[in-house]
C-alpha cells in the first residue's frame, strides 16, 4: 500500500470512529495532494507526498509561531492537531550523528583540494534528506562544518 492509499484509508477510518477534526485535517491532505496532481497533470509517488506533507508542516509550524505572536492559543492548538496528523505520514526523522555523518560525507566527495560552497553541499543533501531532517537546521550544520 503506497502513502496516498494509506492516507485514504486512514481517513475512511477516521469518519467511520466520529473523528472529525482528524478527518478534517486528512481532507485538507488529501485536497492539497489533489491540487498538485491537477496543476502539474502527474500522478504523485510517496516521495511526491512526502514534499507536499512537508510544505502543509511548514506552513502549520509557521501559523502556530503567528498565532502564540498574537495571543490566539486556540487557534495554535488546531494547527498543532493538523501538523501531528500530517507528522505521522512523515518518514523517521535521522538522529543527530546519522545527519552529521551524511553532512561530511556530501562536503568530503565534494573534494578536499577546495572549499565547498553552502549552495552547492545543499543542493546535494537536499535529495538526500528530504523529508527525515529540517532544512534550517541542516544548513546551519553545513555552515558551522564549511567555516570552522
Amino acid at each position: 500500500m503506497n502513502l496516498r492509499q494509506k492516507i485514504t484509508e486512514d481517513m475512511k477510518s477516521a469518519m467511520r470512529a466520529g473523528d472529525v477534526k482528524r478527518r478534517d485535517a486528512l481532507r485538507l491532505l488529501q485536497a492539497a495532494l489533489k491540487q498538485k496532481e491537477v496543476d502539474e497533470r502527474i500522478d504523485l509517488d510517496d516521495a511526491a507526498v512526502v514534499a507536499v506533507i512537508e510544505k502543509m508542516l511548514k506552513q502549520r509550524r509557521d501559523s502556530i509561531t503567528q498565532y502564540e505572536a498574537a495571543q490566539r492559543q486556540d487557534l495554535a492548538d488546531i494547527e498543532r492537531f493538523e501538523a501531528g496528523v500530517l507528522q505521522v505520514y512523515m518518514p523517521a526523522a535521522l538522529s543527530d550523528p546519522e545527519l552529521d555523518a551524511i553532512i561530511s560525507e556530501v562536503i568530503a566527495s565534494i573534494g578536499e583540494n577546495r572549499s565547498p560552497k553552502i549552495g552547492e553541499v545543499m543542493a546535494l543533501l537536499k535529495p538526500k534528506l528530504a523529508g527525515r531532517a529540517d532544512m534550517a537546521k541542516v544548513s546551519l550544520l553545513v555552515k558551522a562544518k564549511i567555516t570552522g
